[in-house]
């Protein structure tokens, strides 16, 4: 499944999935970048200097598989806008790093507005 860069126009079919699609990235890329913050600025330093692995087992675990999942809406997301395969791969990644997936997300959302508007532009013309 080659996943280039797609200049096509948009169908009206492929809205709603779209719309659906970036819907579930945002909700997992909030989801995912609140539990990394919450391991690493609260339960790392809970951990190494207050020996107390409590938050880090109960954030951890959960951030690595919810971790999957936002790659999956990702991937799903980046197919349904026809992103090149270097955008999908930093949107990603961005999951792994605090805060970074808030920044991912804003932009992420922007493009794919900026895809959806584009697409109703052509018929206001």
């Amino acid at each position: 499944m080659s996943m280039s860069v797609d200049d096509s126009p948009i169908e009206l079919d492929e809205v709603p999935g779209i719309k659906g699609a970036l819907m579930r990235y945002r909700v997992m890329a909030w989801v995912v970048g609140v539990l990394l913050v919450v391991l690493v600025v609260v339960g790392m330093p809970l951990k190494y200097f207050g020996n107390n692995d409590a938050v880090v087992v109960a954030t951890g675990v959960p951030h690595g598989w919810l971790y999957m999942v936002l790659l999956i809406t990702a991937y799903d997301l980046g197919r349904r806008a026809r992103w090149p395969w270097v955008r999908l791969i930093l949107i990603a990644a961005a999951g792994t790093v605090p805060f970074l997936s808030f920044v991912a997300e804003h932009y992420a959302t922007k493009d794919v507005r900026a895809r959806l508007a584009a697409f109703r532009s052509p018929s206001q013309n």
